[in-house]
């Protein structure tokens, strides 16, 4: 089954009262088995526009991906992170059939 993945791009506007959202996510995200794969590394533009930070979470599968999003939980954090935060966010089934040769 393939995975369902969380790609989240974002630029801090105000990071102190962005902290209290990552105080607050982890026990959401354990819920619903999500795995942080990209958290606010290191990155480079190599083509077209992103914001300043980029986050990738890993679920068991899209439904998973979805429902975390939809929780009354995960709106809660989100109004939480809104006015500290620009962000832009994609869920998105992983690929796991055959490999190109």
């Amino acid at each position: 089954m393939a995975k369902g993945y969380w790609i989240a791009h974002g630029d801090l506007i105000n990071p102190d009262g962005y902290g209290e959202y990552t105080k607050q996510n982890g026990p959401v995200f354990a819920k619903f088995g999500a795995r942080f794969v990209v958290r606010a590394g290191r990155q480079i533009q190599a083509e077209g526009s992103t914001r300043s930070r980029t986050v990738v979470l890993e679920f068991d599968d899209y439904e998973t991906a979805v429902a975390c999003y939809n929780s009354p939980e995960y709106q809660r954090l989100v109004a939480i992170r809104a006015p500290h935060a620009h962000n832009d966010l994609i869920i998105v089934e992983g690929y796991d059939g055959a490999q190109p040769a």
